[in-house]
């Protein structure tokens, strides 16, 4: 009997959220089992975050909070990850997204698995790092 690494089921792409980041993390990002460091994706799980917001806060902003964050699948070298996000919540100062995560793993091309779901808040701040209301005009995501 061979022994078979577990293998997810493979995953659709979500149709509601914006492809906002891809990337392909490097051994160096790895932590001391060989998969990719969990500090390393939620890194880029923030920049990925921050696109849509950015069109909303227009200027300077910061992340808040981190409402949730499910590591889901290990990442690994090699893997392409998709990041998908979507704004759930426009506040006065504040924009809160959905970021999805896939991985298209390098021996499997064309299947996705998710690997990472997570939830953000950020706040628009003025020069000093205070808080400032978000522009009234707002953009359509």
């Amino acid at each position: 009997m061979s022994s078979t690494p577990f293998s997810p089921p493979a995953a659709a792409l979500p149709t509601d959220k914006e492809l906002v980041l891809k990337v392909i993390p490097m051994p160096a990002d790895t932590n001391s089992n060989g998969d990719i460091f969990g500090g390393w994706v939620m890194a880029q799980v923030d920049l990925a975050g921050s696109v849509l917001p950015a069109r909303y806060v227009q200027g300077r902003m910061a992340t808040v909070a981190v409402n949730e964050f499910i590591f889901k699948q290990p990442v690994r070298v090699g893997d392409i990850l998709s990041f998908f996000a979507s704004v759930t919540r426009v506040g006065n100062t504040s924009v809160t997204v959905d970021v999805e995560v896939y991985a298209e793993r390098i021996r499997m091309q064309g299947q996705y698995v998710k690997v990472t779901q997570a939830r953000l808040t950020y706040v628009a701040i003025d020069d000093e790092g205070r808080p400032r209301a978000l522009p009234k005009q707002q953009v359509e995501c």
